[in-house]
């Protein structure tokens, strides 16, 4: 069976080194013959893995402020990503949580879609994003004349994959109740080799994570204000700001960090806070791989990785995602005992070489039944 030889990868940005991206890298070591995509990309943003690539980039590139504002371009995202012409290529595969998927592939070409969520902007997490206190004024108005058209228009495009990969049991029951698809499950690359396997604990508990409304890291400065408990926040993003000041003086704020530095910061933590509702939540995993416990809402992907039995524990659930309740949670946490070697095992079955190993499998058993005309779409 020959290999795909003209591939493209179309990402939605490149900004920043986070779980998407990590995948991306992967999915590059995979494919070094690929051709990017992205709606825009700030140079020296990601790893030199994918800068070293052919990276096309849509219109939005080029408009004002696109740099730091991107995100207030999203109703003309679908525009901008059904520009993309993937005449040339005969494997495509969109790394998804926005617009990816909505590109138009030749109907000779497999068109394959790793899906972090379907578009949680207008899903199941708008109020997170545009809700009174989230969002302006101007910014609200906007997306409740956009919410419905780009909804329909996210169903509609969800015929274009001919298969799609979920990253999370959590995420392939959204792919089933919004697109009405059936989706496989690839769980994302935590590479484990880069963490240490750590006993110390030097008094502070820890978050990682872009501050964002739907991390829902507001919950973690507050509890952490309210306990008196030492937390330090390594992340940037829009609600940095307004953290900051409702943060008392037991929390720190340290931006973001290198990959070097936020491993030190793991090992020397004594638990990791997780309060918001993720797709998976790579940050669990890799706090797990440096043998430190995990705090985390008990929804979303976290109920995947997070253990409470005792044979296996990995951290601590707390079921209600308010303020007295991962407040209650860092108390049980002080009560329990937790096996940095077993959470280090745990942590190996989210392990990078495996990603790979699945997602090289994966892609090329769906290229092979292709070439040989099975059936085109998924049921």
């Amino acid at each position: 069976m020959t290999e795909p030889e003209r591939v493209a990868i179309v990402h939605e940005w490149f900004t920043g080194m986070r779980g998407g991206e990590r995948c991306v890298e992967a999915m590059c070591e995979l494919f070094p013959q690929a051709t990017l995509f992205a709606l825009i990309h700030t140079r020296g943003a990601v790893s030199a893995t994918i800068e070293r690539m052919p990276i096309r980039t849509s219109f939005v590139q080029r408009l004002p402020f696109a740099g730091r504002h991107y995100r207030r371009y999203l109703p003309i995202f679908p525009l901008a990503v059904s520009r993309f012409s993937m005449q040339e290529f005969d494997l495509v595969i969109s790394s998804n949580h926005c617009v990816a998927k909505g590109v138009h592939v030749r109907p000779d070409a497999l068109h394959v879609c790793y899906c972090y969520t379907p578009m949680r902007y207008v899903w199941d997490q708008y109020e997170d994003y545009f809700a009174p206190g989230r969002a302006g004024l101007v910014t609200r108005a906007a997306m409740h004349l956009a919410r419905g058209p780009l909804q329909k228009w996210d169903v509609r495009t969800a015929a274009n994959p001919r298969h799609f990969v979920a990253i999370s049991e959590n995420v392939r029951e959204r792919i089933g109740r919004i697109y009405g698809r059936r989706a496989d499950l690839i769980y994302p690359p935590v590479d484990v080799s880069r963490f240490i396997l750590s006993r110390r604990d030097n008094g502070y508990f820890l978050v990682v994570s872009a501050l964002v409304p739907y991390k829902r890291i507001d919950l973690a400065v507050q509890a952490a204000t309210s306990a008196g408990e030492h937390l330090i926040v390594i992340g940037t993003g829009p609600e940095e700001g307004w953290l900051r000041r409702v943060a008392g003086p037991t929390v720190e704020f340290l931006g973001w960090k290198s990959d070097e530095e936020i491993r030190d910061y793991y090992a020397g933590c004594k638990a990791v806070v997780f309060p918001g509702e993720e797709d998976f939540g790579i940050v669990p995993v890799e706090a797990m791989a440096s043998g430190k416990p995990v705090i985390a809402f008990a929804r979303g992907g976290a109920l995947e990785t997070v253990v409470e039995e005792e044979n296996v524990r990995t951290g601590v659930l707390f079921r209600q995602q308010t303020v007295e309740a991962l407040v209650d949670a860092m108390r049980r946490f002080r009560e329990l005992d937790f096996d940095p070697e077993k959470m280090r095992q745990f942590a190996l079955r989210f392990d990078r070489p495996r990603f790979k190993e699945n997602l090289s499998a994966y892609i090329h058993a769906r290229w092979g039944e292709f070439r040989t005309g099975s059936p085109q779409v998924q049921s």
